[in-house]
């Protein structure tokens, strides 16, 4: 949410400067006019700041450039991510970014096929979506039938069984569930082949340099790059890996601490 990393870096930048203001001016002046014009003691500002400085500025630290939570708010992703899990996610996987702005000052990498990433779309600048990369710069995606080919190799699928949904995602129940492998990423995908949408999304795309191609893992319920296009690499937000959470309906413990593949 853009707002809060606006509210946070403002925060951060007005304590810090009260902070430093009292420490170069304001308690010199103190020392040397106590006892004469006031009792020395500091202002609630000056109090406030100094209190809470080094506590926002370690937030604003490690939320920008080390990891950062993320809540997951729809089914796009099942059987992957549930609707409530609480997510982490890297924020230097693919290099150092700086807050509000997005951008990169660092490059470290660059995103894998099969990789969930979080990102701002850029049709929805102001929110943050989360998607499986597919493609990559220069790949040739197919998707027809609920199947996948990238770059003229089919997809394996190897069947689960029928979903059974709970919590928000029980609307999923019923689905056929299949495995499938993209790059290194061994997941499950959900199809639900009486879907009236499952022929909106087929087609065939040639990922631009720069750009990604990302859908989600729930494949007849995800508004991705099959309908508003490809993810810009500027747009990138970071790499999830770690559920540390889940509330819908309850603490779900049997997710808590599970790496998303």
């Amino acid at each position: 949410m853009r707002w809060f990393e606006i509210a946070l870096v403002s925060l951060t930048i007005f304590t810090g400067l009260v902070w430093l203001l009292d420490k170069l001016v304001l308690a010199k002046r103190r020392a040397a006019n106590e006892g004469l014009l006031d009792d020395g003691k500091e202002p609630v500002v000056v109090d406030y700041s100094k209190a809470f400085f080094p506590v926002l500025f370690v937030v604003l630290i490690l939320r920008s450039f080390i990891a950062e939570p993320f809540r997951i708010p729809s089914n796009s992703m099942m059987p992957t991510l549930l609707t409530g899990d609480f997510i982490l996610v890297n924020k230097f996987t693919y290099g150092l970014r700086l807050p509000i702005t997005n951008h990169k000052v660092l490059a470290m990498g660059e995103p894998e096929r099969g990789d969930v990433v979080v990102f701002r779309p850029p049709h929805h600048p102001e929110q943050d979506w989360i998607k499986r990369v597919i493609g990559l710069p220069g790949d040739k995606i197919v998707y027809r039938d609920g199947r996948l080919t990238v770059n003229g190799e089919p997809i394996a699928y190897a069947p689960v069984g029928v979903y059974q949904g709970r919590g928000n995602g029980v609307e999923m129940t019923g689905a056929q569930e299949l495995r499938e492998q993209v790059g290194k990423h061994m997941h499950n995908i959900l199809l639900r082949t009486e879907s009236p949408l499952l022929d909106q999304g087929e087609g065939e795309w040639e990922v631009p340099e720069g750009q990604y191609f990302v859908m989600g893992d729930n494949r007849d319920n995800s508004e991705d790059s099959r309908y508003w296009g490809y993810l810009p690499e500027q747009n990138l937000r970071g790499k999830a890996f770690l559920i540390w959470m889940n509330l819908d309906g309850g603490v779900d413990f049997s997710r808590i601490g599970s790496s998303i593949p």
